[in-house]
Parts: C-alpha cells; structure tokens; sequence
C-alpha cells in the first residue's frame, strides 16, 4: 500500500516516513504543494496525509484542486486547525477524514487502516471520462453509448489512461504494464493510433494528448 505524505515540518514528517514505513507501507514524504503535485501526477496512492499549512500553498486548495481534476485518492487531512467549521469546510472540499494535530501514532494508523478498508470494499467496476465509458467486469466500452470493438491490449491500454484521468503516463510505465519485459516501447505507438482512431473521431476532437520524449495523457 502507497502512501502520500504532505508535510512541511521535517521532524514530522521524517517522523511519519520512519513509522508508517516500519508498519509496511511505502510512503513518499514531500514537503510543498508543488511537490505534491508531482509526485501524484507521477503515480497512484492509497492514502494521502495531507497538511493544510504548506509553504506555498494551502492544502485546502490543493484537494479542491485534485478533486476537480478527478484524482479520487482517500485524503486524510492532518492540520492544526481543529475548529468544527474547519473540519467540515475540509470534508467538504473532498477530504475522505480529518485528523486534528497533536495527535497519537497509533490513532493515525487507525484512521489509515479504516480508509484502506473503505478503498478496498469500494471497488469501481464502471469507469467514465467524456463519453467514453469502460466496464471492467463486463469488458466492454461505449462511447456515446455506441459500443467499440477493442482489442484485449487495447482496452488494457484504455483502462490505464482511465484509471489515471489528467496525469502524465510516461512511455516505460505504461509499457511495462502492457507488455512486461519488452524493452522496445514502439509498440506503443502503434496501440496508441489505434485507439485514436476507434475513439477520438466519435468525440469530435483529441482525447490523448502526446508530451514528446514522455508520454501521454488522457484530456
């Protein structure tokens, strides 16, 4: 389980690397809202630990940001600021729970244990961006309710862009997803026409965006 800590403080936030990483999981520790940033647009996590006082920005306006972008990462909001009306503005906003600072370890793991239970009972089956519409359990896409005929890869390749709406996919990692051990990422190019071509004219308009030298992303 990956975890994303957004924590200025050094001493905290050494602090939660060492015990949440001692507990198992795999935890990235950044310190600003523009490394935040990068690090989700750069890979899943299950948990995010989130500060609201960041040294550029607000953690409030961070989530709002990713919300609106259609990250749906469980957020944990970890702040000082413990008034009522700051909780429910918090939750509000998109967070998943609210933990007030000062705080115990073990009610933090707590929280983290019942968020990861929650993601894990909540599986989404039915992904949608635009007019498209992937099902997981019934294999199949529709875009404006017409159905596409894809291939297995290339609805493999579609749930990886659906599953990770906004964010840059560099070429490797999503190679590496689609054809394991296979060092030449041609391939992907080829895929990539073709689901251009099966999905991009129904939407009157591009639905990839290509980042020469990294990859692609799904807009």
């Amino acid at each position: 389980m990956k975890i994303l800590v957004v924590e200025d403080q050094q001493r905290l936030g050494q602090f939660l690397r060492q015990g949440l990483s001692e507990c198992a999981y795999t935890v990235c520790w950044v310190g600003t809202c523009r490394e935040a940033r990068d690090a989700l647009a750069e890979t899943n996590y299950d948990v995010i630990i989130l500060d609201l006082s960041l040294p550029d920005g607000d953690g409030l306006h961070l989530l709002s940001e990713w919300r609106r972008a259609g990250f749906n990462e469980a957020v944990l909001i970890l702040s000082a600021r413990d008034t009522v009306e700051d909780r429910i503005k918090g939750l509000d906003i998109g967070a998943d729970d609210y933990l007030p600072k000062p705080f115990s370890f073990d009610e933090l793991l707590a929280h983290v244990r019942s968020l990861l239970r929650r993601q894990s009972t909540v599986k989404q089956t039915v992904i949608t961006h635009r007019c498209v519409r992937l099902d997981l359990l019934g294999h199949t896409v529709k875009l404006k309710e017409q159905t596409v005929d894809l291939t297995s890869r290339e609805f493999a390749l579609l749930e990886i862009f659906m599953q990770n709406a906004g964010r840059t996919l560099t070429r490797s990692y999503i190679s590496e997803r689609i054809w394991p051990g296979l060092s030449d990422t041609n391939l992907l190019d080829v895929y990539m026409s073709r689901l251009r071509n099966k999905l991009e004219p129904g939407l009157g308009g591009p639905l990839f965006k290509t980042l020469r030298g990294v990859g692609y992303q799904l807009v």
